[in-house]
């Protein structure tokens, strides 16, 4: 059995995002129905809609940050029930059972996850389409809460901006006595901003734009540093612990490099693909530090990062849109238009 589902997807790397009439399977004994009320625009979303990084499969309807709430629950179910707050993120399957997914480091599974759209059901072999839809089917295994209190369109894109973050800040320890750095305020950026600060640490905002002080400041950034004035970035060589480089696209990390402490780490984010100029390895070496890399995280530590959220009301600045105006957004991320992510509300769903 199956059930009809309205979404907006696209048919091809060059073709706009249009309504598209599809289904899902109907609840398994472990699965949970939502009916999605909010989804989150990622720069990814683009990236897999356009082919950019080759393995799209079409039609493809995106959306990896979602919020809604439970329709209905299989008979196995005991965790979630009909009317919770819940959330999905970026994959809706593993393999469970490999050493990763021991860990509860899911996205990292040894024999590959589930993505929650552009992806293959390893049950049925049915495609996975995501939240620019108005109803999922998940596993509850893949399911989280979504705290009272947090408000639901700025939750939304906690689960995949806000838990990439989240992750690498959880994992190298940060604390009271951290010194973290963002590269770039976006999607990701102004949650490294919030979160880091929300966890104690110093934080500092890099970035080539001197306009950006004001936000940067009321989102948790102690200081800016401009990347393009070298007396500003000499004035914090040696300084940070941990910098969380949110930039989507080919840079020089070089300079940021420069700016870690004795030990300290440079974690990729926001960026798939060969380093251009060339990582140097003389300060890697002489100073015992790291340039690394994180992707999402797992369910266990992303239901952690939402109940921290909730503590300490933090949400995404998010700008909410109509289902039909989502390739127009679209071009405005590509412009860096917003503050700071997009999130459809699902009501908006044209009937037909």
């Amino acid at each position: 059995m199956v059930m009809n589902v309205r979404g907006y997807a696209t048919h091809s790397p060059t073709s706009p995002l249009g309504l598209f009439n599809f289904v899902r399977r109907d609840a398994r004994a472990t699965d949970v129905v939502i009916d999605i009320l909010y989804c989150g625009v990622c720069h990814s979303d683009i990236h897999n809609a356009r082919n950019d990084w080759d393995g799209s499969r079409y039609p493809m309807v995106p959306g990896h940050e979602i919020v809604g709430r439970v329709r209905e629950v299989g008979a196995g179910v005991t965790g979630f029930k009909a009317g919770d707050a819940v959330g999905v993120g970026c994959l809706v399957d593993s393999c469970q059972h490999c050493r990763t997914c021991a860990r509860g480091l899911e996205q990292y599974c040894e024999n590959g996850f589930t993505p929650t759209y552009n992806g293959t059901d390893p049950h049925d072999r049915m495609p996975t389409f995501g939240g620019y839809s108005e109803r999922i089917v998940v596993s509850d295994k893949f399911v989280v809460k979504v705290p009272d209190g947090l408000e639901l369109s700025g939750a939304a894109p906690l689960l995949c901006a806000g838990i990439t973050t989240w992750s690498p800040l959880r994992h190298w320890k940060v604390g009271q006595s951290s010194k973290v750095a963002v590269v770039g305020l976006g999607g990701l950026g102004h949650m490294a901003l919030k979160l880091s600060k929300a966890m104690g640490a110093d934080v500092t905002l890099f970035t080539r734009s001197a306009g950006k002080g004001d936000d940067a400041r009321r989102l948790g950034a102690d200081r800016m540093v401009l990347s393009t004035d070298a007396a500003q970035m000499a004035a914090v060589n040696g300084e940070f612990d941990l910098i969380i480089d949110t930039v989507p696209y080919v840079h020089d990390v070089n300079p940021y490099v420069a700016t870690l402490a004795i030990s300290g780490t440079l974690v990729l984010v926001g960026y798939l693909g060969p380093l251009d100029p060339m990582l140097n390895s003389a300060p890697l070496v002489m100073g015992r530090k790291t340039v690394a890399g994180s992707v999402i995280g797992g369910i266990a530590e992303t239901q952690e990062m939402l109940d921290f959220c909730a503590v300490h009301g933090i949400t995404s600045d998010v700008e909410v849109i109509r289902m039909q105006d989502i390739n127009a957004s679209f071009e405005r991320m590509l412009k860096s238009d917003v503050k700071y992510r997009f999130v459809i509300d699902t009501a908006s769903m044209p009937a037909a």
